[in-house]
């Protein structure tokens, strides 16, 4: 179709393959996976429902422009071409961002500066207004992206970050990236075709995507807003008749969704944060240490969670993995339990071996998801719970 546009989707290390399949399953064309990111094309409906839809993406990019460049000078004239009074008005409000690789450009802040001013220095030679920054809910966010001397011009379709979705009020000390907990579920294989359990789940977040995923819903609905609703061509009948397909095809869902911590205060904002995404009646959460814990459900168990690092989390890292090795060992029979380590060598305390390790970075630390596999002829003892 001659509407359609190169866009470009971000996503963190590791999960490039899982939105690759995203893009391919929502309908998007000449999809082309990168690191940390992949391209496709769509139209303008597509890219409100990729915005929706997307899991694993962190933004979703327009690009408009692309050039070779030698110097800042060279930066700002090209970027001064660009008829950027057919994307914001004189009077609106923009924020420009930076990303650069290059031997020639090394500070990402200049760059988004100088952008900044051949933008502004165009309107007030045009007009004698320009346009206001605004750093947080600007009408047009600017992506600059240079890698050695090719830069391209990207309009952000998404505003803030995806991973943002608009349910999490409450966090703990150490809460994981939504797109992360999205990824992780989906690399785990999981469809919602039988029971969950997070046995550490503090704020909720892998409990809230995991029903999402479970019952397909979309995770950004609870978006407050997206950076398209604020372009010219904002067109917002489209978006609320995209809105309701994808509405249309939430389904239900018939196991059980389990979230343990033994920390109150845990609870008590996971709880909150359940509410917040108006998923209580899938979503059930108790106050209980992992350690002390049996299996909940009949049948197979599907399980993925996030340990305490060591990082920001104090704990004795050989006792805490070896209690957990022999907790799924002995507790734990017909048990799928996928969990993310950064500390590799607390893996050898766990006394299983996993059967797949996929590389992951949480935050800026590199990490491994690991799978185990407990079959239902594992001997069990019985604990009492407390």
């Amino acid at each position: 179709m001659q509407n359609n546009f190169e866009m470009v989707a971000k996503t963190l290390y590791g999960l490039e393959e899982v939105l690759e399949t995203e893009l391919k399953n929502l309908g998007a064309i000449n999809v082309k996976k990168g690191v940390r990111n992949v391209r496709f094309e769509g139209d303008k409906g597509f890219m409100y429902k990729a915005n929706l839809s997307l899991r694993t993406a962190i933004k979703i990019l327009k690009p408009i422009k692309q050039f070779k460049i030698f110097n800042e000078d060279d930066l700002y004239k090209k970027i001064y071409a660009v008829k950027w009074e057919n994307f914001i008005d004189n009077n609106g409000t923009l924020a420009v961002d930076a990303t650069v690789h290059s031997s020639r450009f090394t500070h990402s802040k200049f760059i988004a500066l100088k952008t900044k001013d051949a933008i502004v220095d165009r309107f007030r030679d045009q007009s004698s207004k320009r346009p206001n920054i605004d750093l947080d809910y600007p009408d047009l966010r600017i992506n600059i992206h240079i890698e050695e001397s090719l830069c391209t011009v990207s309009l952000d379709s998404s505003g803030q970050s995806l991973h943002k979705r608009g349910y999490k009020t409450a966090t703990n000390i150490a809460p994981i990236n939504e797109v992360l907990a999205a990824g992780m579920l989906l690399l785990s294989g999981w469809d919602g075709q039988s029971h969950f359990l997070d046995p550490m789940c503090g704020s909720g977040t892998l409990l809230i995507e995991a029903a999402m995923i479970a019952c397909n819903i979309p995770p950004n609905l609870n978006k407050k807003e997206f950076g398209f609703e604020r372009w010219k061509d904002w067109d917002v009948d489209l978006f609320e008749k995209i809105e309701e397909s994808v509405l249309n095809k939430i389904r239900g869902f018939e196991y059980t969704i389990i979230g343990y911590d033994k920390a109150p205060s845990a609870v008590r904002k996971a709880q909150d944060n359940v509410k917040n995404a108006n998923l209580e009646e899938f979503i059930k959460i108790e106050q209980l240490d992992f350690f002390n814990s049996e299996k909940p459900v009949d049948g197979h168990l599907h399980m993925v969670f996030n340990p305490p690092y060591g990082e920001r989390l104090s704990i004795d890292i050989p006792r805490f993995y070896s209690s957990l090795g022999d907790t799924l060992k002995q507790n734990y029979p017909d048990t799928q339990a996928w969990f993310i380590v950064s500390d590799f060598e607390a893996i050898k305390n766990v006394g299983l071996r996993p059967s797949r390790k996929i590389k992951l970075f949480n935050a800026k630390l590199e990490a491994r998801l690991l799978k185990y596999e407990i079959y239902s002829g594992t001997k069990k003892v019985h604990k009492i719970k407390q």
